[in-house]
């Protein structure tokens, strides 16, 4: 697994940073799916989750819109961001669990991460100090580690903690893309590798990720440019679409967040998915299509994700308590 890291939320120019993130995060995508269709290619295709049968009206595939996806469109592709739009809180929190189980780092350590999280499902932004130290803290841990071995073990934390925060109304978007034989990847500042392995196991095209920097195989704590984030999503989605040549015109682009802005204005098909206050105002401005598959009552809280409020807050440092006690 890779580091992540975060940026000021407010919207900027995109850097030469920004871009250098974005084109390495777009050549690891592009080699990830390769090998990919190389290895089904060869009769050894990867463990893929089949998408289980929805029902209800937040689960159901799009009908609003007959139109689109298109089928057969093969200039065209959808871009998901992670967290908070295809699955529940934020991927490094239930990651950094799963390395603090296999003794990675402190107890200390592991509830910082779990206030980040609280803070992050309460107050449905990305507060940049809670990222630069969420960003600095995983390069550290990871620091020395093998490439292969921190993907082996995100397997295993997929399983014990990310497969039941998906959620079942943007799985179903991501497969009427895929059912109209459209690619589909994921967006995040999450690392790529383990961006990697949740598109994998949801049967996607691939991912888009934050690049750690590794030599022969081995992490030495820097980043490949900066996190992919804000406009550095942008700059990934661009530099995907130049090389895969797609039309990012006729392409679909989902998140939660304002922050993903730059990324949503590049495709003719932007969606507001269980949108902040200020995407969502941004949207009804703009006439973007939104979708909230939160509960009515707590989607009603406009900005504020589902999961809220005191439990959001009791739930992030309780597992850091628990997880204490149950080594001792």
């Amino acid at each position: 697994m890779a580091a992540l890291g975060w940026l000021t939320p407010r919207r900027r120019s995109a850097t030469a940073r920004s871009v250098l993130a974005g084109e390495a995060a777009a050549e690891a995508a592009r080699k990830s799916s390769q090998e990919q269709e190389t290895a089904e290619a060869l009769g050894t295709p990867a463990t893929l989750e089949l998408l289980e049968a929805l029902e209800g009206p937040e689960a159901a595939p799009p009908t609003a819109e007959p139109e689109f996806p298109v089928a057969g469109d093969d200039r065209a592709a959808a871009f998901f961001d992670l967290d908070n739009t295809v699955m529940q809180g934020a991927a490094l929190f239930h990651f950094g669990r799963g390395l603090y189980k296999r003794q990675f780092f402190q107890r200390r350590e592991l509830a910082r991460f779990a206030w980040q999280q609280a803070w992050f499902r309460l107050a449905g932004i990305e507060d940049p100090e809670h990222m630069q130290d969420a960003r600095d803290s995983a390069l550290s841990i990871v620091k020395g580690h093998r490439v292969s071995e921190l993907m082996s073990i995100g397997e295993e934390i997929y399983d014990e903690y990310l497969a039941d925060r998906i959620w079942p109304g943007t799985r179903a978007l991501a497969q009427a893309h895929l059912d109209a034989g459209q690619k589909v990847w994921l967006v995040t500042a999450a690392p790529v590798e383990t961006a990697t392995i949740i598109a994998r196991r949801l049967g996607l095209t691939g991912a888009l990720g934050t690049v750690a920097e590794s030599v022969d195989g081995v992490y030495t704590g820097k980043l490949v440019g900066e996190p992919l984030h804000g406009p550095a999503k942008a700059e990934a989605v661009r530099a995907l679409a130049a090389a895969e040549g797609l039309d990012l015109g006729r392409c679909a682009a989902y998140s939660d967040s304002h922050n993903d802005i730059p990324m949503l204005s590049l495709v003719g098909h932007p969606y507001a998915i269980n949108p902040d206050a200020k995407l969502r105002r941004y949207a009804r401005q703009r006439e973007w299509r939104l979708r909230d598959y939160r509960t009515a009552r707590k989607a009603a809280k406009v900005g504020i994700p589902a999961a809220a409020g005191v439990g959001a807050i009791a739930g992030g440092t309780a597992a850091a308590v628990a997880l204490h006690r149950r080594r001792r």
